[in-house]
């Protein structure tokens, strides 16, 4: 009897120890709530939408990329640079443009990635709030309780080091 009473609170305290899964990602119950919201925007817009991603360097010059999105797929991506400081003698073709569907990532080295925002949540689950021993993550849900900071800055990184993406802002069709 008293070896099936062990065998049972052994049984039972390893059960308990598999069960409590820690969690890789910082920030999870914000993220979660973010990603529910994203659910309900998606359903509601029917998974079309636009959003604006902002970047910028600390040594002046500052850019937006506008993403488009119908039923899912990114048909279009307009950049432009919002403040030239240091930029010298660089042609209007550079400084803003437009991709159209069949043209997504023709222009390479500049301007946000053209995801949607299911991969944007998928990146921010996969890479950008990963728990991690050198570096600070960063996770806000400002636009009506979505992504609007999302990524990490390594330790001893001094300038544009930010690893992730900015929304300011995300909007219906």
């Amino acid at each position: 009897m008293r070896k099936i009473q062990c065998f049972y609170v052994l049984l039972l305290i390893g059960i308990l120890l598999t069960s409590c899964e820690k969690s890789n990602l910082n920030y999870e119950n914000s993220f979660e709530s973010s990603y529910q919201e994203w659910l309900n925007f998606k359903q509601t817009s029917g998974n079309s939408y636009h959003y604006v991603v902002t970047g910028g360097s600390v040594f002046g010059p500052a850019w937006q990329t506008d993403i488009t999105v119908t039923n899912g797929k990114v048909t279009q991506r307009h950049f432009k640079y919002t403040t030239v400081t240091g930029m010298v003698n660089v042609s209007a073709e550079v400084l803003e443009w437009t991709e159209n569907e069949n043209e997504i990532n023709s222009h390479i080295n500049s301007g946000a990635a053209a995801l949607t925002l299911d991969e944007v949540y998928g990146k921010a689950r996969t890479e950008w709030l990963i728990k991690r021993k050198d570096a600070s993550v960063y996770f806000e849900a400002n636009n009506n309780g979505l992504i609007s900071s999302c990524g990490y800055v390594p330790d001893g990184c001094m300038d544009d080091c930010f690893r992730g993406i900015n929304i300011s802002s995300v909007g219906l069709l």
